[in-house]
């Protein structure tokens, strides 16, 4: 049997206010046309096939496309929900994907609630034990968040997710090909620096004995570096589908190829696909600036420029666009006193909650402690489950 694991899509991501949905689709369209050429006999989708949870109509053609493709193809698909989408919309979209061959789970269930998946392929029986984002908020029971101080809720989440994947092994059948899709951080990954952080650190992370050894095969979504961890059972990450942020700067992007039998461990491959616009940092000083402008003025992927001076120009930005309009980041690296420190020229469309919450009170010249710090995280966070 011949499987073909994906995940980190970000269908519908901006980068400074560029949309990335062409260079994905483009992406997806090469994976299409792989699956076609070599006869794959299904797709495992494992999570984050959106940016936001509310995605622009444009992300939703792209993503519904692919699987009616897919389908003509005759080729099934399992796709799971990541800490990007939203839980609940792919939950009530679940009966209509159906009807194109794609069984999609949006909130983790036990095997006897649907978590585990049994399909006919071309290659056999195949068991796909699917694992969607398990938020903290969601497997913890609200009378336990009172009762509960911060270490024995960790331990109480990662001990109930550590039981839902270990219940689903209990699906799998001796006759099928038995493998596992899951949205999670397992220990001793290599991040690239553009995940979500708050849902990658220590809450998040699992050890890798939560992976069922029964497993022929997991394939795991969240982490945008395609990578194989060390487990007993094969397990990787097949990353993200293009160079998601400027961390992942020269990366090779592509998705896993499995061969597995029944009862025999997997033979995985990494394919690479075609970077569209590959993403470039260029570091320089206001001497050479020009110099660099003039080599990147083609250059055919998103740049970022990074500009020692010793005091930020005004213009600058729109100083190095005139010539590199492909140029999404400019920041200014300050000297001061032989060292160099970067000051980021902010964009009019970039937020971050937490730093303007930050900045609110640096304002009005109050000091904000760790823990109201923590608090609005944590009350932010939890308001951002709600909305999905």
């Amino acid at each position: 049997m011949r499987l073909l694991h994906t995940a980190d899509w970000h269908l519908g991501r901006k980068l400074r206010g560029v949309d990335r949905t062409p260079e994905i689709e483009a992406a997806l369209a090469e994976i299409l046309n792989y699956a076609k050429e070599f006869a794959v006999d299904a797709v495992l989708v494992a999570g984050d096939i959106f940016d936001v949870p509310n995605p622009t109509t444009e992300a939703d053609r792209v993503a519904y496309d692919f699987f009616y493709k897919l389908n003509q193809l005759s080729i099934p698909a399992v796709a799971i929900a990541g800490n990007h989408d939203s839980a609940n919309r792919i939950d009530s979209l679940a009966h209509l994907l159906s009807l194109a061959g794609v069984r999609a789970l949006g909130r983790p269930r036990i095997a006897e609630e649907g978590g585990v998946i049994n399909l006919d392929t071309a290659g056999g029986k195949l068991c796909v034990g699917a694992l969607p984002f398990a938020s903290e908020r969601r497997m913890i029971a609200a009378e336990d968040i009172w009762n509960m101080d911060a270490q024995e809720q960790r331990r109480d989440y990662k001990s109930t997710v550590t039981y839902v994947l270990q219940n689903l092994a209990t699906g799998f059948k001796t006759d099928a090909v038995n493998v596992m899709i899951a949205h999670m951080t397992i220990d001793g990954a290599k991040f690239t620096g553009s995940e979500a952080a708050y849902y990658s650190g220590d809450i998040y992370s699992f050890s890798g004995q939560a992976i069922p050894s029964e497993c022929q095969y997991m394939g795991l979504g969240h982490i945008h570096r395609p990578q194989q961890i060390a487990n007993a059972a094969p397990t990787y990450y097949s990353g993200s589908l293009i160079q998601v942020d400027f961390g992942e700067v020269g990366e090779e992007k592509g998705f896993n190829l499995i061969e597995v039998e029944a009862g025999r461990p997997a033979k995985v491959k990494f394919q690479p696909i075609t970077c569209q616009k590959p993403l470039k940092r260029v570091e320089c000083n206001l001497g050479n600036l020009e110099e660099h402008l003039e080599t990147n003025r083609d250059y055919e992927g998103h740049l970022k420029f990074v500009i020692a001076v010793e005091v930020p120009p005004i213009g600058l930005a729109d100083q190095v666009r005139k010539v590199c309009p492909q140029a999404v980041m400019v920041e200014p690296r300050l000297i001061t006193g032989g060292s160099q420190e970067i000051v980021e020229m902010q964009e009019p469309k970039s937020f971050d909650p937490l730093l303007e919450f930050q900045k609110f009170y640096s304002d009005r010249e109050k000091n904000l402690s760790p823990e109201v710090t923590n608090a609005f995280k944590d009350l932010y966070m939890e308001l951002s489950e709600i909305s999905k």
